[in-house]
């Protein structure tokens, strides 16, 4: 069966190439890029490798959330329903190191843009047949400053920002598959260092090929294997399901988490 698929980040790195290996099997395919041009220069280039016309895009700068909000409305108006979301969009560097609201980069694009957009779509994926949500997480998982997510914590380093909201991505995984039990939510770590662009500008090095993450974004989508693994955090380092930080268990610091992410998402959900 066909499905449709949207992948955030996706004009590069392991999201532009699980699109072309999805969009090779026929699959409707939806792309997300910050940069319009770009954007539609990697819908050309998968179309015509792919030889699958049904591949299209939003354009959307998860750094402000104003933007994903708009993004998620021009998708319930375009999209009758969707099977699968990947939310693979993410930052570790960036020139800029705050929002406009004052909040770290890493915590809104990696944590707050995929929370708003998954939870404007529920209705699109409720609709969608056997839904899946896989949620890029990472082996970087440490604790969350909840004042730091507030952006009320200065001196933040690129890596704990980053560590911290994968960690969030996790929990809010956790907590969203138990209230929703007919979507799948699965967190995934797609393996350390792979040879991406984010990797080898925040380190300098790679351990992995990125078919590595491809090949378990490409599993996740499509096997029929993890139907009955919501709520559960897949490490590709180690090959399987794994445990994540031991905060992602911690109830009271989920559903603080969670407190506060609507708080600071009020008027945009």
């Amino acid at each position: 069966m066909k499905k449709t698929i949207l992948i955030t980040g996706s004009t590069d790195g392991i999201g532009k190439l699980t699109a072309i290996k999805l969009a090779k099997e026929g699959h409707i395919i939806y792309l997300h890029g910050r940069n319009s041009e770009k954007l539609y220069r990697t819908i050309d280039e998968i179309k015509e490798v792919s030889k699958n016309n049904k591949v299209s895009g939003f354009v959307s700068d998860f750094s402000d959330l104003d933007s994903v909000a708009s993004m998620s409305k021009e998708a319930i108006n375009e999209l009758d329903h969707l099977d699968v979301l990947i939310n693979n969009a993410g930052i570790f560097k960036s020139p800029i190191q705050q929002d406009k609201m004052g909040i770290d980069i890493r915590f809104t694009v990696n944590y707050l843009a995929p929370y708003l957009l998954t939870n404007h779509l529920i209705s699109l994926l409720q609709k969608g047949t056997k839904p899946k949500v896989i949620n890029l997480s990472s082996a970087a998982q440490s604790p969350i400053n909840i004042q730091a997510l507030k952006g009320h914590q200065s001196g933040l380093t690129a890596q704990d920002a980053y560590a911290q909201s994968k960690l969030a991505l996790t929990m809010w995984t956790f907590d969203i598959s138990k209230k929703i039990d007919q979507i799948n939510f699965i967190a995934v770590n797609p393996g350390s260092l792979l040879n991406t662009k984010m990797a080898n500008e925040a380190y300098g090095q790679f351990w992995s090929s990125a078919d590595k993450g491809v090949a378990i974004l490409y599993d996740l989508t499509s096997s029929e294997k993890f139907k009955d693994s919501s709520g559960k955090y897949f490490d590709n380092d180690k090959g399987g399901f794994n445990n994540a930080h031991p905060d992602a268990y911690d109830t009271k610091k989920i559903d603080l988490l969670i407190t506060t992410t609507n708080t600071l998402l009020n008027d945009l959900l």
